[in-house]
């Protein structure tokens, strides 16, 4: 039997919406991390799911969940439920929706931009992609690279707060075990999915054309000979209007 209900997001949207449960209780309860949760109330994540009923599903009772809402230390027991049964033994590369892959690229970017020490692997499985993407991503050869803002997976609902925090913590440590621990300065770079949605847009530029912007069709070489020509214009100028005054004084005499 499984320990998560089914449809365990849209589940928590329900109970968001419809109960005063603490999104602690909510997050043990749909297996979820409870940043998520709070994403959820705030409208944050999982936008535009509807909310499944666990009461009219038999998942959970409405006396069980009056005990939760009257104590916040006590924890949701679902119901028995033929159809969540093997919930949890899915295998195989992720699923994600159709209106969702437009997004997986932004993520890729997130990924890459603020959390380094993750591998290809990784990021493949947390977000669902191959690794021909994020290699274009991370050498910016992308075809839609100018177009492509970073934004966090999870807020986008690609992938949970837990299974992020368990693939960076996992890089971590075999990072640890190989000796190559991150700089102080590395560490600083990281920032917080709050404070990267709220950062200014990037330069859109890819690296292999930086350094174009000054780039001028005129060669500094013939600047500098039409320089010197200027010059010896204006010389052979003051040459001409300063004559000798001998003719005039030979006149006078």
């Amino acid at each position: 039997m499984s320990n998560t209900p089914i449809m365990a997001k849209a589940t928590a949207v329900w109970l968001c919406d419809n109960t005063t449960i603490t999104f602690k209780q909510i997050a043990d309860f749909c297996g979820l991390h409870e940043l998520e949760v709070q994403g959820i109330a705030d409208g944050d994540v999982a936008t535009g799911v509807k909310g499944f009923d666990p009461i009219a599903n038999k998942q959970l009772t409405q006396d069980e969940i009056s005990k939760a809402e009257a104590n916040p230390m006590h924890k949701l027991k679902l119901l028995y439920n033929p159809a969540s049964a093997g919930e949890e033994k899915r295998r195989g590369p992720r699923y994600t929706p159709l209106s969702k892959r437009q997004d997986r690229p932004a993520s890729i970017y997130w990924l890459v931009k603020f959390h380094p020490e993750l591998s290809d692997g990784q990021i493949s499985k947390l977000v669902g992609t191959t690794k021909p993407t994020i290699q274009a991503i991370r050498d910016r050869t992308h075809w839609n690279i100018n177009n492509i803002d970073p934004i966090d997976p999870v807020a986008l609902g690609l992938c949970k707060q837990s299974e992020l925090d368990t693939a960076v913590q996992k890089a971590n440590a075999k990072k640890a075990k190989e000796g190559t621990v991150m700089s102080d300065d590395e560490r600083r770079k990281l920032v917080s999915t709050e404070q990267s949605l709220g950062m200014e847009p990037e330069p859109k530029m890819p690296a292999a054309m930086a350094g174009l912007e000054t780039f001028s069709l005129s060669d500094p070489r013939e600047d500098d000979e039409d320089d010197k020509a200027d010059d010896r214009d204006v010389s052979d100028a003051d040459s001409f209007f300063n004559l000798p005054d001998d003719d005039d004084d030979q006149k006078d005499d």
